[in-house]
């Protein structure tokens, strides 16, 4: 927004020039949303405890999670509103790269608010039932897929990227879109699943923000792409925008996210950001680097199927309750 406004005031002095720069507003874009949510958490936090929305802890968990009952949760409100007022402040808001990711960002945050609002409202620890939470999901994952693939149809856009194979990149075509598919949704509930310990799901994302920000101004750019034997895609710049927003208002939530907790980020925040990183990793090509980034996300994800799938074959689980790798 403020770029198309620099371009008019550029006529009047040259200062202005200056937000053309994409280091600089990534720059101002973290630090924009980190004083957002260092700002807005100390009075979100005071009204979840005057409206007593705090962490439903079930009573067959483990005891170290029964003193975060009652901290309140939904913070997530709190990096939602950061990413997005920092991002329409600084992005080009004509790069459909930047509102693929607000979108999906948005959609999962809403489905994430109402899963939080049935649990802590409505005092139903199952929160929103699976199938539909499972089914919203579906419908924002293909409609962002459908989309990125009208964007970038038949160009490097839609080739598959193999990390230490410069070479390997055959086009996907339709394949595309199932691939984005799962992408964006397994991120999703990995980083969902992860959400639970003090810092433990923010740290991770806000590591795997800033990795995908270089890897965004790198892809970007005609000769770093050229240099690196990656796919140079136009649009991708502006996704260090996004990148720099989600990591300056991770920064900004895990001042009140650190041990002692006293506010965690619910299902709101989590299932947006996993929607979020997942859709950049597929915007970017670097499905592959998600997994390897985000290897906390997969440790956690791949240790509750085993323990699902270890307790519904034998009736028993593999780790203790609530031990399972990552929080080891």
């Amino acid at each position: 927004m403020l770029v198309w406004l620099a371009e008019y005031l550029v006529k009047y002095h040259t200062f202005f020039n200056v937000f053309s720069y994409l280091t600089f507003r990534a720059i101002v874009g973290l630090l924009t949303a980190l004083i957002i949510a260092l700002w807005m958490g100390p009075h979100l936090i005071a009204w979840l405890q005057k409206m007593q929305i705090g962490q439903v802890v079930r009573n067959e968990g483990p005891e170290s999670h029964f003193s975060k009952r009652g901290t309140p949760t939904m913070g997530g409100i709190m990096i939602l509103f950061s990413i997005a007022v920092s991002t329409l402040l600084w992005a080009r808001l004509d790069n459909p790269y930047v509102w693929c990711v607000l979108l999906v960002l948005i959609g999962y945050g809403i489905i994430g608010f109402i899963d939080d609002y049935r649990k802590v409202v409505r005092k139903d620890t199952r929160g929103l039932i699976a199938r539909w939470k499972y089914f919203w999901q579906s419908v924002l994952a293909l409609a962002a897929a459908f989309s990125m693939y009208a964007i970038g149809k038949d160009t490097p856009a839609t080739q598959l990227v193999v990390p230490f194979f410069k070479d390997v990149m055959p086009q996907l075509g339709m394949l595309y879109i199932l691939l984005a598919y799962f992408v964006i949704v397994g991120t999703s509930n990995a980083v969902n699943l992860t959400d639970g310990l003090d810092g433990l799901a923010i740290m991770p994302t806000v590591f795997v923000a800033a990795g995908f920000a270089l890897v965004a101004w790198a892809t970007g750019n005609v000769n770093f792409a050229s240099y690196l034997k990656i796919p140079y895609l136009m649009h991708a710049g502006e996704l260090v925008i996004v990148c720099t927003a989600i990591v300056g208002a991770g920064l900004g939530f895990l001042w009140f996210n650190t041990y002692p907790a006293q506010v965690f980020m619910g299902d709101v925040g989590s299932l947006a950001l996993g929607g979020a990183l997942g859709t950049i990793a597929v915007l970017l090509r670097q499905e592959f680097l998600l997994v390897i980034m985000g290897g906390v996300f997969v440790v956690e994800t791949l240790s509750v199927i085993l323990q699902v799938g270890s307790f519904k074959l034998r009736g028993q689980r593999i780790f203790p309750y609530g031990a399972n790798p990552s929080s080891l």
